[in-house]
């Protein structure tokens, strides 16, 4: 990033389209470290010798001539975003909400848009709660920035991976193409969803571990399918269960599932695109449910849904902004899908931050007006953590959901065996 100006992308703008007075529009990243309690001061010292690996961080949001855009911070001070929790350790339950209780606070405009706040946990230990705006940078970026700042040592960089493909030649192909994809991508929600409602500024935080290993060679075991399906399986699970108990039967919900479509290097803040599907919450058998929610994803793996989504939408803004405003006001419909379900990688292996050992490692992310759950998945070496939020009001008791989706993932991979 230059010392000039640096307009937002329309995807930006886009997520700073969706705040209200309740929409904080958030991503956040939780790092529990074990052992001694990590310091601030020392926090501070890791964080100032690697900022410069990360100069998004030390911009901050203006309107300088030409429209909105990230400007570097004169006044940047890394101490005014390193903030350390008075109230004294706290358990699991208490980490859960004070991480709600962070979520339903605003970021402050007029700086770098970024808060880690430590807070000290029984029996010792710290949790590092990292709030970063999702205008700054989606799910991929916040990892990816947490590899810069905060482990200890650097993971090897990924294989370089292949550019994105280029523009079809055979354009009567696309276009044979591209209907079956408005079919599937603009196609209804059938039904009011249980979580579209007016949400508030309240919000709760549910939690479910699992193991990687184990849900990806279920996942494999089942028709080959991937842990992304097995992730999206659970989670339908798991609704199905709340559902019976708390709102009644229904035959199914439409997820929208982000996609990356980041390559290395392309230094991007949001880079995302989705395809949709319906979570087959009906299926009480979870390898028959696995099976569904396979057959959907492979199709729209193999049409490459999401990067269609992603050059439908810029193709119309190059034709008519207001024309891309009205197609992605009508994809942010209840109608269109119920709620988000985003499952990122974590480092490969087990990593340290100040010699402190990463115990657990999830991710939380903002709900929409309308879309009053979201779910994010993330991965840690062997354990894959799955973050729900939600208003508390029109989404009760989401910590039931979260165990729930243990449940079915354990009764996934006793069924494959």
């Amino acid at each position: 990033m230059d010392d000039g100006p640096n307009p937002l992308a329309d995807e930006d703008l886009a997520i700073l389209a969706l705040e209200c007075d309740t929409i904080a529009g958030h991503t956040c990243k939780v790092v529990v470290l074990d052992g001694p309690g990590v310091t601030r001061t020392a926090l501070l010292d890791r964080l100032a010798g690697r900022l410069p690996r990360a100069p998004m961080l030390a911009t901050r949001l203006d309107t300088p001539a030409g429209g909105r855009a990230w400007v570097p911070d004169a006044a940047f001070c890394v101490e005014d975003h390193v903030v350390e929790d008075g109230d004294g350790p706290v358990d699991r339950r208490g980490l859960l909400g004070k991480v709600a209780g962070l979520f339903e606070q605003r970021l402050d405009r007029t700086r770098p848009l970024w808060c880690m706040n430590l807070v000290a946990l029984d029996g010792g230990g710290t949790a590092v709660v990292w709030r970063i705006h999702h205008a700054l940078a989606d799910g991929t970026t916040a990892a990816r920035l947490a590899s810069l700042l905060l482990w200890d040592e650097d993971e090897p960089a990924p294989a370089a991976k292949a550019l994105a493909e280029a523009h079809r030649a055979d354009d009567a192909r696309r276009r044979a193409h591209l209907s079956g994809f408005l079919r599937r991508e603009f196609s209804w929600q059938h039904g009011r969803s249980p979580f579209d409602g007016t949400v508030g500024t309240t919000r709760e935080m549910g939690l479910a571990t699992t193991s990687l290993a184990g849900l990806r060679a279920a996942a494999h075991a089942i028709d080959g399918a991937t842990v992304n399906d097995a992730v999206l399986s659970v989670v339908a699970g798991a609704l199905r269960r709340w559902l019976e108990h708390r709102h009644g039967p229904v035959v199914n919900l439409r997820a929208r599932v982000p996609v990356s479509l980041h390559h290395d290097g392309d230094g991007a803040a949001n880079r995302d695109s989705f395809f949709s599907l319906v979570l087959p919450v009906d299926e009480a058998d979870p390898v028959a449910r696995l099976r569904t929610v396979h057959r959907q994803t492979t199709l729209r793996k193999s049409a490459d849904d999401a990067a269609e989504m992603d050059a439908l939408y810029r193709e119309l803004a190059a034709v008519s902004p207001r024309l891309r405003e009205f197609a992605s006001k009508l994809q942010e419909s209840p109608r269109r899908f119920a709620l988000s379900v985003s499952n990122v990688p974590g480092p490969r292996a087990a990593v340290t931050v100040l010699s402190a050992p990463v115990a657990e490692l999830f991710s939380f992310a903002e709900i929409g007006q309308h879309h009053a759950l979201r779910v994010a998945a993330l991965s840690h070496a062997d354990r894959l953590s799955l973050g729900f939020c939600a208003d508390p009001v029109l989404v009760p008791e989401v910590q039931a959901m979260a165990e729930a989706a243990e449940a079915e993932a354990a009764d996934l991979m006793a069924a494959a065996g």
